[in-house]
């Protein structure tokens, strides 16, 4: 049986060439960087390297703009929390309706705390509604946060206009860039952005490190107090293997960019195949421009949970963009707030793309999906009602 991996936006395998970087790092070179003797010289040496290699993947202007954290995660929340403190005479947040949890829950815990916060929907296609956007800026906005790409539907957000003109209010604006880093070109340093997110292990690079970008000239205040790590920014010993590692991986994935088109046309093989084969699905997303390596595909009438399940049985990794799971019948905050189909909210698939994909494997998920698909629909008591409703409803433009 093969074995297919695409849930690349939920991690993605650690390249041989970052393992190979990290090793030393885990056995002879186990000095302590802050420390002054030799044993601490190639710690330093290399978690300066990183700095850069970091910088040079995003477009930063200076190294010293990278501050590494444990993961995009406590970025995040160490943007949005300083940014609130620093400002406590304003009050409101924007953010989007279909951000990742990292985001959405601390937008939430502040809330509870009195601030106002604005979340920014978006329309069937996964696109932002940027005047409701343009309404809610305000001199009253502390900070907005908001993703480059979705990572349910690989949606691309205009977010160096955004930032543009967040600034004109006095707005911070912090990026979460966890889905598009290694995968698009980024110059950073030419835009408004003023704190970016982003983590090691979404561009082969290992789990449990990830760094923030600061704009030089930020003000800022850290979430973790005590040592003088990261120039008194994050304090902490540093994970140094772990940093050299996402320091490796930004370097080749800035080696791989230029292979991103070619990523793009696997993801529209999959998704040219399966639409040819399957009736009543959709393309998340698909009108819009998206990150080259992901999509999302609802299958009417029947559970995203189901065909994971059969889809692992012929070995083939996926995700679901549906929240289903025992005891939950709720399709994910991103289908809802897209307002697709009901009857498609919960039968929705993610496949993400790496540059380690083959079209073999694409092949194979297009000549094992329909069967899996055609199964369950005979299993479905909707079906056979449904698939007439698919062709007459006001929804059924959005079908393949």
């Amino acid at each position: 049986m093969k074995q297919v991996y695409l849930d690349n936006n939920a991690t993605t395998r650690i390249d041989p060439m970052v393992l190979e970087a990290m090793m030393p790092f885990l056995t002879e070179h186990y000095g302590n960087p802050s420390s002054i003797h030799d044993f601490g010289t190639p710690s330093r040496a290399a978690l300066e390297r990183a700095h850069q290699q970091v910088a040079d993947l995003l477009g930063a202007d200076h190294a010293s703009e990278i501050i590494f954290t444990s993961c995009a995660t406590e970025a995040t929340s160490t943007a949005l929390l300083a940014s609130v403190e620093l400002m406590p005479e304003r009050r409101e947040i924007i953010t989007t309706a279909v951000e990742h949890p990292a985001t959405l829950a601390v937008c939430e815990h502040l809330e509870r705390q009195g601030y106002l916060i604005h979340r920014i929907g978006v329309n069937a296609d996964g696109a932002l509604d940027m005047e409701q956007y343009r309404q809610a800026l305000s001199p009253q906005v502390a900070v907005v946060s908001v993703m480059w790409a979705n990572n349910e539907t690989g949606v691309l957000f205009p977010v160096i206009e955004m930032a543009a003109m967040a600034q004109e209010y006095g707005a911070l604006f912090h990026c979460d860039a966890v889905q598009v880093v290694g995968k698009i070109p980024l110059d950073i340093g030419r835009t408004q952005i003023d704190m970016l997110s982003c983590s090691a292990h979404k561009l082969h690079g290992p789990k449990g490190v990830g760094c923030l970008y600061l704009r030089r000239g930020t003000r800022f205040r850290p979430l973790l107090r005590g040592g003088h790590q990261e120039r008194g920014r994050r304090a902490g010993t540093e994970n140094i293997a772990g940093i050299v590692g996402m320091g490796s991986a930004c370097e080749l994935a800035q080696i791989h960019l230029p292979g991103a088109p070619s990523l793009a046309q696997l993801r529209d093989r999959l998704e040219e195949g399966l639409i040819a084969q399957v009736p009543s699905v959709m393309v998340m997303g698909g009108n819009q421009p998206r990150v080259p390596g992901t999509t999302n595909l609802a299958f009417e009438f029947i559970e995203g949970e189901a065909i994971l399940l059969l889809l692992n049985q012929m070995g083939i990794a996926a995700s679901s963009g549906s929240a289903c799971t025992s005891g939950s019948l709720e399709p994910s905050h991103v289908m809802r707030a897209m307002n697709i189909p009901y009857t498609a909210a919960h039968g929705t698939i993610r496949f993400s793309l790496s540059r380690y994909t083959r079209e073999k494997e694409i092949d194979y998920v297009i000549d094992t999906l329909p069967t899996i698909i055609a199964r369950l629909r005979m299993l479905s008591p909707y079906w056979q009602e449904g698939k007439t409703v698919a062709t007459d409803s006001a929804f059924a433009p959005l079908y393949g």
